[in-house]
């Protein structure tokens, strides 16, 4: 395992990733959905710009959503994002609970 790197001005970290606090909430999510059955299987990815957890019906498939994380827009538009299969920003904001939101609605409707 690499030692942390100091974060001041100048230095920026190699990849974006999602913090254990942020992945509890997406992997209670996901739980719930795989539970109903809307969902199969995921996959994160770790890149410089942007950490995203994609969300899959099939392995095989396009992800039915991503969650991304982006911290350069953190004062902008909000560094969380819940992108749809067609690429459409569903929700954005610095709250990463209430931008999950959005599909624990679908949640809601798919259990009825």
């Amino acid at each position: 395992m690499l030692p942390p790197q100091p974060l001041g001005p100048q230095s920026t970290p190699d990849q974006v990733a999602f913090h254990r606090t942020e992945l509890g909430p997406i992997l209670s999510l996901y739980g719930r959905m795989v539970a109903a059955g809307e969902w199969r299987d995921y996959g994160i990815s770790c890149l410089r710009d942007v950490a995203v957890f994609s969300v899959f019906r099939r392995t095989a498939e396009n992800p039915l959503y991503r969650i991304e994380k982006r911290p350069k827009l953190r004062l902008k538009q909000g560094q969380y994002a819940v992108i749809g299969m067609d690429g459409q920003v569903l929700k954005r904001g610095n709250e990463l609970r209430q931008v999950l939101r959005v599909l624990e609605r679908k949640l809601i409707r798919s259990v009825e």
